[in-house]
């Protein structure tokens, strides 16, 4: 029973929060939203710092659930990150009438995560898998009296449906060829037959659908756009990151056998994504619509790095997702907190922003900077790892082309910055009043940002976990 607590702690823990948002839920005595959002945040603070402590290695179930020291900072990266949203979710949710259930559904969809992270097989990880995207569904539709808030549910949970089912497939398939679907006994009886790859086919399709790799992305922009910010932050930022983990201990490890295959599915994916997510970018006047496309594109330079088949790519990823949620939540967060208080998400309605609004200007200049890869922000050497991984390959190829589609990113982020710095508007966005938990969300974000990619120690520190992969 000790080890069971040990192992599953992060599980644990979170399933206690959920009770107790189920509790505050069904209770009498009603507190106000400010109190409750407030009480919510510092129960995800506590999680985020309870996942530092008492941490284990071993497996449970009979292999289907394992974790290790580099599990663990992958649940405490995801952790993090929902708790960074939920304090800049304080001004949509304070006037929202079902407050404790966005939290229920969001803690659910993190626990379904977490048990995908730690899957000792692939039935395992598809549980994990559905757990955590049913209620995402949910949560996509939670603006109730926007249509395009149920068109973006009703878009996701079909995509997730047939994602889902051609995984399913993949997986009987493997199943059928190996007679496993144990992780640490599928390596041996992989052969490489035209059935096996036609299975692992099968399976990174599933796989690309949740990371919204080109050709599977059609659902990300639209889902996006249509649900709530913090929503969109949380698709883009958390369950991104929670499948790209899963996604490269698979292929490390799983599939380790056929690597030089997959190799050159993620060379042809990477650069389908890095091209088509810039190219569609530059044309988007919904920030959201924007966030999504820079989003997949940022996928391509993950894939690069994965692509990297070592100890450095595995590193680089993990490096890269935690700069990452630094940076797209400080940009989402600006969007969410001028949505929430304006209802403008237009690239247009920035038009004059830094004049009103200095501070969220810098914010969002800052975060839009990390990601565009410009230094000395974390973005740049977040990006220059993944390609040095990338690059441990010998394909100079792949990563002229990734170093082209910086130069075009370059343009469409600066262009948002153009808007808020240079161009005039005779009706600017007011000048916002920003609560104390946004603002302090704010603040970390920008923090990170700055701060992450001169603290070389902890690149090293994640280096030093992934060689227990």
């Amino acid at each position: 029973m000790n080890e069971i607590f040990t192992l599953m702690k992060h599980e644990l823990s979170l399933t206690l929060i959920l009770f107790i948002l189920l509790f505050l839920k069904l209770g009498k005595e009603t507190w106000k939203a400010e109190s409750t959002l407030g009480f919510i945040s510092l129960l995800l603070l506590l999680n985020f710092l309870f996942g530092f402590v008492m941490n284990g290695t071993g497996s449970l179930f009979g292999d289907m659930f394992h974790t290790n020291a580099t599990i663990a900072f992958e649940k405490n990266i995801l952790n993090f990150g929902a708790f960074i949203i939920s304090l800049q979710a304080f001004s949509w949710l304070k006037d929202h009438k079902h407050l404790p259930e966005f939290y229920m559904l969001m803690v659910s969809t993190l626990i379904g995560m977490f048990f995908m992270i730690s899957s000792g097989n692939l039935l395992m990880f598809y549980l994990g898998l559905e757990l955590s995207t049913i209620p995402l569904a949910a949560l996509s539709n939670f603006d109730l009296l926007k249509r395009q808030s149920s068109e973006a549910a009703m878009k996701m949970i079909l995509s997730s449906a047939f994602s889902s089912g051609i995984l399913l497939f993949g997986i009987s398939m493997m199943y059928g060829t190996t007679g496993t679907v144990s992780f640490s006994e599928l390596p041996q009886h992989l052969d490489g037959s035209a059935l096996q790859v036609f299975a692992f086919i099968l399976l990174f399709t599933g796989f690309a659908f949740k990371m919204s790799v080109v050709p599977f992305h059609f659902w990300t922009a639209d889902v996006y756009e249509g649900s709530p910010a913090s929503v969109t932050s949380y698709l883009s930022v958390i369950s991104k990151g929670a499948v790209i983990f899963v996604f490269v201990t698979v292929l490390y490890t799983v599939f380790k056998p056929m690597a030089e295959m997959w190799y050159h599915v993620l060379f042809l994916a990477s650069v389908l994504t890095m091209v088509i997510g810039n190219l569609f970018a530059i044309r988007q006047n919904n920030l959201k619509r924007f966030l999504a496309f820079s989003s997949i594109a940022q996928v391509g330079f993950i894939l690069i790095g994965i692509s990297g088949s070592s100890q450095t790519g595995m590193a680089s990823v993990i490096y890269f997702i935690l700069i990452y949620v630094f940076s797209n939540l400080g940009a989402f967060g600006v969007v969410a907190l001028v949505s929430a208080l304006t209802g403008k998400e237009n690239v247009n309605d920035y038009k004059g922003f830094y004049k009103t609004n200095p501070l969220l200007s810098w914010v969002l200049t800052i975060s839009l900077f990390s990601l565009a890869g410009i230094p000395p922000t974390a973005g740049f050497f977040g990006k220059l790892f993944l390609l040095t991984a990338g690059a441990g390959k010998g394909n100079y190829l792949l990563i002229t082309i990734a170093a082209l589609n910086m130069i075009v990113s370059l343009y469409y982020y600066l262009r948002i910055v153009k808007a808020m710095f240079m161009d005039a508007n005779e009706q600017p966005i007011e000048k916002l009043i920003i609560p104390f938990l946004p603002k302090i969300a704010l603040f970390i974000c920008v923090a990170g940002m700055i701060a992450l990619g001169f603290v070389s120690d902890l690149y090293n520190y994640i280096y030093s976990l992934s060689f227990g992969m």
